[in-house]
């Protein structure tokens, strides 16, 4: 189901729209906030240098370090009376973000979860399950208005007490599940040790998974466990922006709509911000076009994809992001080489013998940099030959895969950490 018509609107009409909006915009960010406008002027830039879509690129960029240094508000486009509601990051790394919205923003917000659930394959008859955390985190409460305004009843159960989880589950009857892929297999993983099995015994039809990279191999993984006819769709979003609701997948599986007429996409080289060519792959640069409260411009997510411009088979006209590659500050840099945890992880799971959870550690000695690995075995073995077999194999794909050499230690079932939200695969411990 497409839920508004704008999904549909030729090319020459999204890019007017984007357009209009991103002039209203800029002239109204220069006019409220202070450290944009000092942001600009120092880029020697004003709001009449804007004049097509691709004069975008004149504009400076705007980081998560820009949010920190003008915390909580200084970014704001409006008065603190003015906002209905106000998330913010986890801050463990330094301040958190804070984003805030006006009733107009919730009002969009909504509508855009409105259109990736229906994108997902979610109606008015489903029973949806949001496994997001509830609170300053904008993910639960972003899923549940949205799928609440198609007409879906929300079973709001947040994450942990997993056996619970399954209780609601068998008792309400869920059709829809909301989670992270790694929380879905969690709750799969407690399933099966309760005796249900998730493919037989529960009725959950379609997976509405994010705040993680969804990875062929684990889509696969979850297929395993939920059952093959289970519906997986991915979406995306982070809270600088708005939360869920950027984009999301269709039912043809080809990357993920981005909600256009709210959100202007570029992918830059993550190196020298230049703009790449359309299909290139880079960093995803996002410009918020119809927010009140937080309208952030050419804002920097890290995240690495590539953008299509071809119509759906769907009947959707707006573009589409590719399944994101991973994050530019979660890539590993060792012994000279470029690494993505997603890459170990597709590795991981062509190995039949090993489940999907995993832990990457990094350590220096001397000035030498090491990868260990540590997997679960899906079954335990007391053959000291098999796993000497395992081991090696799937060293030397690694070797292969990746161009570099990493320790390989098998655990036994069920030993390594599980995670209820997002899941933390790497351990650097090489600063220590």
């Amino acid at each position: 189901m497409i839920w508004s018509k704008e999904e549909t609107l030729p090319r020459e009409e999204i890019e007017k729209l984007q357009l209009e909006r991103l002039k209203e915009t800029v002239n109204r960010v220069y006019s409220k906030v202070p450290a944009y406008a000092k942001k600009m002027d120092d880029a020697g830039v004003k709001p009449e240098d804007i004049q097509t879509l691709s004069d975008l690129a004149k504009l400076p960029f705007v980081t998560k370090q820009d949010m920190r240094d003008n915390y909580p508000f200084g970014l704001f486009a409006v008065e603190k009376d003015k906002l209905v509601r106000i998330h913010a990051s986890s801050g463990t790394t330094g301040k958190p973000t804070v984003v805030g919205y006006t009733q107009g923003d919730l009002e969009t917000w909504t509508d855009c979860v409105s259109r990736i659930a229906c994108m997902g394959g979610a109606s008015s008859h489903d029973v949806a399950q949001i496994c997001f955390g509830y609170g300053m985190f904008t993910g639960a409460l972003g899923l549940h208005y949205g799928l609440e305004n198609i007409g879906a009843a929300i079973v709001p159960s947040s994450t942990g007490n997993s056996q619970k989880q399954i209780m609601y589950m068998q008792d309400f009857e869920t059709s829809l599940l909301v989670a992270t892929p790694s929380y879905a297999l969690r709750l799969a993983e407690v399933a099966n040790e309760m005796g249900v099995d998730p493919s037989k015994d529960l009725k959950v039809k379609i997976a509405l998974v994010g705040s993680e990279l969804l990875t062929d191999a684990m889509r696969e993984e979850m297929h395993k466990v939920w059952g093959k006819d289970l519906l997986i769709t991915s979406n995306y979003g982070m809270s600088e922006l708005m939360g869920p609701g950027v984009s999301g997948e269709c039912l043809e599986h080809c990357g993920m709509h981005i909600n256009e007429d709210y959100f202007i996409p570029e992918i830059i080289d993550p190196q020298t911000g230049e703009v790449l060519p359309i299909g290139e792959q880079g960093e995803l640069v996002i410009t918020c076009i119809k927010k009140e409260g937080l309208p952030l411009i050419r804002y920097r997510t890290k995240d690495i994809t590539r953008l299509f411009y071809e119509k759906c088979k769907c009947g959707r006209t707006f573009c589409r992001m590719e399944n994101l590659e991973g994050r530019s500050d979660d890539m590993i840099k060792i012994r000279g080489v470029n690494v993505f945890p997603s890459a170990i992880e597709e590795v991981i799971l062509s190995f039949s013998e090993l489940g999907p959870h995993y832990e990457i550690i990094l350590e220096r000695d001397g000035y030498m940099d090491k990868m260990t690995i540590k997997v679960e075995l899906v079954h335990s073995t007391d053959s000291f030959s098999e796993l000497e077999r395992i081991k090696s194999e799937v060293k030397n794909k690694l070797k292969v895969i990746l161009g570099l050499d990493a320790k390989v230690m098998l655990e036994s079932p069920n030993t390594l950490q599980r995670f209820e939200g997002k899941a933390k695969r790497v351990k650097d411990l090489r600063s220590k």
